[in-house]
């Protein structure tokens, strides 16, 4: 039964060698100093780590499980080049499990990825190499590898190149050239790559089994055993004895073999090596049976399980099974781990981005009210000041309306049609210019003597009047605020010249002074002061809305276009009258 156990615990785990445990280690604290520093490379690096010691122990699926990970990870970073020596060592292993389809892409996509000219052939030719129909065409796909990998002096490719080209001289059954080239092939990977060196050295004694060449096969084993890496790994040493026993048996030579049997079980048992041990005593007893020697297969069991509680005690191997078997757990729970982390920043991610966008919604929106409402202000003020333009004083009107009358009263049909005439022009400027803010200079000079013209026809007797424009002055291209200047005519007039006993005098004048538009009005009427006695509480009222619209008309100017408009109104010193300056920025 204890038999039965210990063959049970055989099938389930195999004996691994304690360097696997200190590599395990090693794998699973670069594993967890990547995933705490939230390093993706750091994990994608140990990923790789981990699926380099799986292969070089023969466990190629888990080997391709890992690289696979990496993959994942090294195309989120986008790191190229890490991601063509991953796809590459994909396709290798999957190779190893003899899953040629998707090595075949996988080669292809390395080669598509490459940053050299070597690195690409190489993966074109492995590619080449696994899909070609012939022996011919692989064996030269394995060639040009071959050259490029002597030039680079990379013995690991080469010696895997060569123990392909073994497999191809092996179907094109050219013995000599097979043996040849796993030779070769051996030499280049014992010191570099014991576990390649090993597995072209079972590659090699099986083809000289095959072959019924028991004696190269014998001598290709007992070579291998001579190696460092075999003499000093106690269990692969039995493995290896196991192996050469098994050749001397297939030889027909069963004595051989049962010596060579004891030797291993003499090791397993002084290293501790359980399944080993009992591999060696199944060997044995399936010889005793062969050869009727009943006595020594009994006695073999006896001394086994007599040794089996002292052997169990000294085997590493079911502990190092347990802590490797833990290892992977732990690298299990750090992927989980990682696999939260990543959710926790993504989710992160996602809210700060929101956030973001909201925000950056939020702004515009802002934005856009702001500016809507700054569109509305300014189209409300062009209003105002469409408004304000339009408006002329209803007592100018009326009192325009009073003369033409009193000139059709006393029979002065000439005179009213003169008037008539002036009056219904300065309307029709008055309204064409008014839907827009400036109007060209030369329109404005117009207007501007034609309402003086009106107010001489009225007040005849009361002023004479003056303009003087600045030569330097452009009346066209010059563009001014249409009507601003008739309110200020219209007060020295009204409020000044015509209150005088004498004719009075106006003088209206434009220059340039640097880059201003400088408008003077003279007058020499009784003055503001003395206005404001004469005045009835109704002319005050009626005044004070005509001027307050002129300087609301230049505040929206101001606002609007920027043209610094500036206005002073002031009586004379040394004498009666009306001094009033404006000053209009022409840039």
């Amino acid at each position: 039964m204890l038999f039965i156990f210990i063959l049970a615990a055989g099938n389930f785990c195999q004996a691994q060698d304690s360097t696997r445990v200190t590599k395990a280690y090693k794998s699973t604290a670069r594993l967890k100093k990547a995933v705490d520093n939230n390093d993706n490379k750091g994990v994608a690096d140990s990923y790789v780590g981990i699926a380099g010691d799986y292969y070089n122990q023969g466990n190629y699926a888990k080997s391709e499980e890992f690289l696979v990970k990496a993959r994942t990870i090294y195309k989120n970073l986008n790191d190229k080049k890490n991601l063509e020596s991953v796809t590459r060592k994909i396709a290798q292993s999957q190779e190893k499990q003899n899953k040629i389809t998707p090595a075949i892409s996988n080669y292809s996509m390395a080669a598509e990825m490459s940053y050299s000219e070597k690195s690409k052939a190489v993966n074109t030719n492995d590619a080449a190499r696994l899909s070609s129909p012939t022996p011919e065409q692989r064996a030269e796909a394995i060639q040009d590898n071959i050259k490029l990998n002597l030039k680079e002096k990379d013995k690991g490719d080469l010696a895997e190149n060569y123990s392909q080209l073994a497999d191809v001289n092996i179907q094109q059954n050219n013995i000599p050239k097979a043996e040849e080239n796993l030779n070769n092939a051996y030499v280049l990977s014992k010191k570099e790559a014991p576990q390649q060196a090993l597995e072209i050295n079972q590659k090699l004694t099986n083809f000289y089994v095959e072959n019924r060449n028991f004696e190269k096969a014998i001598e290709a084993k007992k070579k291998v055993l001579k190696e460092d890496f075999v003499k000093e790994n106690s269990q692969e040493k039995v493995n290896q004895i196991q192996e050469l026993a098994d050749i001397y048996i297939k030889k027909n030579d069963p004595e051989e073999a049962v010596v060579l049997l004891k030797n291993a079980y003499g090791i397993a048992l002084e290293k501790g090596h359980t399944l080993e041990a009992q591999k060696s005593v199944k060997r044995l007893d399936s010889l005793y049976n062969i050869s009727g020697n009943t006595n020594a297969s009994v006695t073999l069991y006896r001394d086994f399980l007599g040794k089996l509680p002292d052997l169990v005690s000294k085997d590493r191997s079911l502990v190092d099974n347990k802590i490797l078997e833990d290892t992977e757990q732990r690298i299990s729970q750090l992927e989980k781990e990682k696999g939260l982390k990543d959710e926790l920043i993504r989710k992160k991610s996602v809210f700060n981005y929101s956030l973001i966008g909201v925000l950056i919604l939020l702004t515009g929106l802002i934005i856009f009210i702001f500016r809507t409402l700054k569109k509305v202000q300014i189209k409300n003020k062009k209003i105002a000041l469409q408004s304000l333009r339009r408006e002329m004083n209803p007592h100018f009107i009326f009192n325009s309306l009073n003369s033409v009358n009193h000139f059709i009263a006393t029979n002065n049909e000439l005179e009213a049609n003169q008037y008539l005439t002036k009056f219904s022009k300065l309307m029709r400027g008055v309204m064409e210019n008014s839907a827009e803010d400036f109007i060209p200079f030369q329109q404005e000079l117009d207007l501007l003597q034609n309402y003086l013209a009106l107010e001489k026809t009225r007040f005849a007797d009361k002023f004479d009047y003056e303009i003087e424009v600045d030569e330097s002055l452009n009346m066209q291209s010059l563009k001014v605020p249409g009507m601003l200047i008739q309110p200020f005519l219209e007060n020295a007039v009204w409020h000044g010249l015509r209150y005088r006993n004498d004719k009075g005098f106006l003088k209206l004048s434009f220059e340039k002074e640097d880059q201003y538009l400088k408008i003077t009005i003279e007058d020499n009427g009784i003055g503001i002061e003395e206005s404001k006695k004469q005045k009835t509480e109704h002319q005050k009222t009626r005044e004070g809305r005509g001027m307050k619209n002129t300087v609301e008309r230049i505040r929206l100017l101001n606002e609007l276009y920027k043209k610094d408009i500036t206005c002073s109104i002031k009586d004379k010193e040394g004498s009666s009258g009306v001094l009033v300056h404006i000053k209009i920025n022409l840039a």
